[in-house]
């Protein structure tokens, strides 16, 4: 049975305990443990695949509440223009930390560029009037200029796929699974080196987003720019001790 408040009608509500600042520090928690094993684990120690492994559940959380975010903002622009402010804010500090070009964008930036086109490219499927070749042309769009950030085009379909089936979370999973899979393959066309396990790890979110209850939590100034700034924050610092440390 559906409920007022906008909570998913899948399931039995019962289960559903889990609020969206609740979900956010989980995966904001799974991010630093895999950013903190990249940079101070060697790529032979066993230990870095098996935090990578727990780490890699926080970009697909993180684009499911940008979806999340686009059904409840009430100023998309700004949305658009928060995420946008933090992915250029990110990118030196990504680019530090990785070893990356700072002046070459194309080669490599931060995660926040991903999520950025992938809630343009939601905002564009939802938009009444378009017709589909429209829709589908701002999606490809998105997924190419999105190519050299972290997490690319991926990152950019999970948000649609999640934006399309909002409230339903068996579709969601479902479109999420099959976005995964091209996730999967990019191991191989890359050539990535080490064990390829830990890829699978984006799958962990089945054990949480199911009981997500709708809810936000308790609403703060600091929980809603905390969640954007820990992230350039949090690679700056990593850095820096890398550089003290090495």
């Amino acid at each position: 049975m559906a409920q007022k408040d906008g909570t998913m009608t899948e399931g039995l509500s019962r289960y559903r305990c889990l609020t969206s600042n609740q979900l956010k520090a989980v995966a904001i928690l799974a991010m630093v443990i895999d950013h903190t094993a990249v940079t101070f684990l060697p790529a032979t120690h066993s230990a870095l695949w098996i935090l990578r492994f727990f780490g890699r559940m926080a970009a697909p959380m993180m684009c499911f509440f940008i979806a999340e975010g686009f059904y409840h903002t009430s100023n998309l622009k700004k949305y658009m223009g928060r995420l946008l402010l933090m992915a250029v804010i990110s990118h030196v500090p990504y680019n530090l930390l990785f070893r990356l070009p700072l002046l070459e964008f194309w080669k490599g930036t931060d995660v926040m560029f991903s999520l950025f086109f992938g809630l343009v490219a939601l905002a564009a499927v939802k938009t009444e009037g378009l017709s589909t070749w429209k829709r589908c042309f701002a999606v490809i769009v998105c997924c190419l200029l999105a190519y050299s950030s972290d997490w690319n085009y991926i990152a950019v379909l999970w948000i649609v796929g999640f934006g399309l089936f909002h409230g339903k979370m068996g579709k969601q999973m479902a479109v999420f699974s099959a976005v995964s899979a091209l996730y999967l393959l990019q191991a191989f066309h890359h050539h990535m080196a080490g064990p390829f396990f830990w890829r699978f790890g984006i799958f962990l979110v089945f054990l949480l987003l199911p009981f997500y209850s709708g809810k936000r939590g308790r609403k703060s100034n600091l929980m809603k720019w905390g969640f954007y700034w820990f992230y350039p924050v949090h690679l700056l610092i990593l850095y820096l001790l890398s550089v003290i440390l090495y």
